[in-house]
């Protein structure tokens, strides 16, 4: 009879266990996100992310700005169809696909100068926080912010 004790134990002891390291694993980017900007450290916007056909972007659903700021800002250095358009509701991350641990192969648009970079991130402390790399070339010569999960 113990044999079969110690079975269910360890069974319940790896299924209580197991679980946290899996979802910890396969955490996703999909959710909505505080941006950090890297120079000041002040969050600057949520970003929604989402995932459709294994590719994924994200749209700004919120600005945080000061009440000296232009609460409704236009993108007006940005090229193209998004020139002029508001920052809000814009997708500045689109492209990204899962490869290993990271999502590559995308491209993030920078509005504050309008210019859009390679980009590619990857998933951290358990799907807390979220490393979104934009570059020119290659990821070396580019800058990194943490997004913190909002829910």
């Amino acid at each position: 009879m113990r044999p079969l004790i110690h079975a269910a134990a360890l069974a319940a002891f790896a299924t209580v266990f197991a679980a946290p390291l899996a979802w910890a694993q396969d955490a996703s980017p999909v959710g909505l996100w505080k941006t950090i900007d890297d120079a000041s450290g002040k969050p600057t916007a949520l970003i929604r992310i989402t995932e459709s056909q294994g590719e994924l972007r994200g749209r700004i659903e919120k600005l945080f700005r000061t009440p000296e700021e232009e609460q409704n800002p236009k993108c007006s250095l940005c090229q193209g169809a998004r020139k002029d358009q508001p920052i809000v509701g814009m997708t500045i991350v689109s492209g990204l696909r899962k490869d290993g641990d990271e999502y590559t192969g995308g491209e993030i648009l920078d509005p504050k100068d309008g210019k859009v970079y390679k980009s590619k991130l990857s998933v951290h402390e358990g799907g807390r926080k979220l490393e979104v790399r934009g570059y020119v070339g290659v990821p070396m010569f580019g800058r990194s912010q943490v997004w913190l999960r909002q829910e």
